[in-house]
């Protein structure tokens, strides 16, 4: 879950109760500065019971990015009529005084936080742009994390139509293809990523996840490198291809602990493959990953025994 900065403007100011007396200042002025999302919704709609607080919460995380407006159609109709509100609850967002993305209807969470960070993300030329982006990032790596990888991808996307060499959303974006199981296209990405964020962390991370997801598609199944090796604990073959795929399958605390089981056994293997094969993986992972973090621990106190 995304934290909210202690610094980070107060809901009250983020988010507001509007009528069309207000409707003028509290979105078409306020949207020159900063994006707003006009949430037209009535007290007997069940859906809007639903999307509003998602709205909300969503909005509260951008920590400033963009703000919101709920307007009871019930009670101000003028600028629900001009928009042509036919059902709700219906969503506008506004930037620099222009509507520029909308829907209908109640949305899972994953996409009303994928909605909200891409309006965030439009507000990058004005005052906070490192703030707008990093609160973008950081909902899109949640969505990635909550296993919305389209979602994920989509934001990271509009990210890069702002800022086209984010190495962080360049990085997400190749993870996010990944976690859809499109490597073709993950490696397309990753060879398009420009010059000058091509050897970052983040990018390099994403290469190494790339290399590993390309060796996964010529692992077997876990279940039968399972009882390949249990028949033989010696074979090395068999418990470096179940290292493979147990991290193809996303357990990757568990292949750590095969590769490191390996490297104890005979840590020349095969050119020491073990020991780059858990490097590979250590990298994919962010530097703080406990799993990286240990496993490093781990392998240092083998290598300097």
């Amino acid at each position: 879950m995304l934290e909210l900065d202690p610094k980070a403007a107060p809901a009250g100011d983020l988010i507001k109760e509007g009528s069309d007396a207000t409707f003028m200042d509290d979105v078409i002025e306020a949207s020159k500065t900063v994006p707003v999302i006009v949430d037209f919704w009535a007290t007997w709609c069940g859906p809007c019971r639903t999307l509003g607080p998602a709205l909300e919460a969503a909005v509260t995380k951008s920590k400033g990015a963009v703000k919101m407006v709920k307007i009871d159609v019930d009670r101000n109709q003028a600028y629900a009529g001009q928009l042509r509100v036919q059902s709700i609850p219906t969503v506008y967002a506004f930037w620099q005084g222009q509507p520029v993305d909308g829907f209908q209807g109640a949305l899972p969470p994953s996409q009303v936080d994928q909605f909200v960070a891409k309006i965030a993300g439009m507000g990058n030329g004005a005052a906070g742009e490192d703030e707008d982006l990093s609160a973008a990032i950081e909902a899109a790596e949640q969505m990635l994390e909550e296993g919305a990888a389209a979602d994920a991808a989509e934001t990271f996307a509009a990210i890069l139509q702002e800022e086209s060499a984010n190495a962080a959303a360049y990085g997400g974006l190749v993870r996010a293809y990944l976690a859809m199981k499109d490597i073709d296209q993950a490696e397309a990405i990753l060879n398009g990523a420009p010059a000058e964020i091509a050897t970052t962390a983040e990018v390099e991370a994403a290469r190494a996840a790339l290399a590993l997801a390309r060796k996964a598609e010529k692992a077997g199944p876990v279940d039968a490198l399972r009882a390949k090796l249990e028949a033989n604990p010696a074979d090395h073959q068999a418990r470096f291809d179940l290292a493979t795929a147990l991290h193809a399958s996303g357990k990757v605390e568990e292949a750590v602990n095969e590769l490191l089981d390996l490297f104890r056994r005979d840590r020349e293997w095969n050119d020491g493959a073990a020991k780059a094969q858990l490097f590979e993986i250590f990298n994919s992972l962010k530097a703080t990953d406990p799993v990286a973090l240990n496993g490093r621990r781990k392998l240092s106190s083998m290598i300097f025994a």
